[in-house]
């Protein structure tokens, strides 16, 4: 009895663990951004490799402007420029349809993975949070520009700047459709709507940019986020503070 009883429950815990299996590969199917070799879609919600693949883009020019393409983002494609460590190839100007958050200054183009990143995190990560903290959409995005031929932090050595080859961009505000203005430098603290507004784009930002900096961060952020697509976001490292 007491074999046939471990042998049943053998049965049982099979019979699960194959349930379980099933369950979850059908899941999954229904999910292609939870997996790491399905194709990136900006038309799926995000998940949890989108990340990696919009910072995978990175090099493949073609790949990332058809991506767009897909998803009716328009733009234009900007002309290679820069040279040795300030060169850049993909970098796109964000045109802005009809439904889109508009950047200001508008002339700003930054490379087409973060491009991409940005047209995903307003999509589904910007206008579903003032649409639930504010009741109403944001009208346009104020920055402080993308490329620049630098090291980090300005320093005359060192490691040069995701911004020098337009991998970044600096983020400084949200103008809402009433028009008033959220910013980092005014409304980052506190406890009020405008705070809880700026960390819910700032933690949704952190699984689509391979790194995002905020006034958490230092003092040299008091007044943006940093956000850029570093290439070692394809391999998971990433960084959110």
């Amino acid at each position: 009895m007491r074999k046939l009883h471990l042998t049943l429950r053998r049965v049982v815990l099979l019979g699960g663990a194959l349930l379980l299996l099933f369950l979850g590969h059908a899941w999954l199917r229904q999910r292609p951004q939870d997996l790491p070799w399905t194709d990136l879609d900006l038309a799926q919600p995000v998940g949890l490799f989108t990340g990696r693949k919009l910072a995978a883009l990175t090099g493949d020019t073609a790949r990332c402007r058809a991506l767009l393409d897909r998803a009716g983002v328009d733009y234009v494609a900007m002309k290679p420029g820069g040279d040795g460590q300030c060169a850049y190839a993909d970098a796109v100007r964000l045109k802005g349809e009809a439904d889109a958050i508009a950047l200001s200054p508008a002339s700003v183009a930054p490379s087409c993975p973060v491009a991409a990143a940005f047209r995903l995190w307003e999509w589904q990560v910007v206008q579903p949070a003032a649409q639930r903290i504010y009741g109403q959409p944001v009208r346009s995005i104020r920055h402080f520009g993308s490329y620049s031929c630098r090291r980090m932090y300005g320093r005359s050595q060192g490691d040069f700047s995701e911004h020098a080859t337009a991998d970044a961009i600096d983020v400084a505000a949200f103008v809402l459709a009433d028009g008033r203005q959220v910013s980092l430098v005014n409304d980052w603290k506190g406890e009020g709507k405008d705070a809880a507004f700026l960390r819910a784009v700032r933690d949704g930002a952190c699984d689509l940019f391979s790194t995002v900096l905020s006034p958490d961060y230092n003092a040299a952020h008091r007044d943006h986020f940093h956000l850029d697509q570093a290439e070692r976001g394809a391999m998971g490292w990433r960084a959110c503070r």
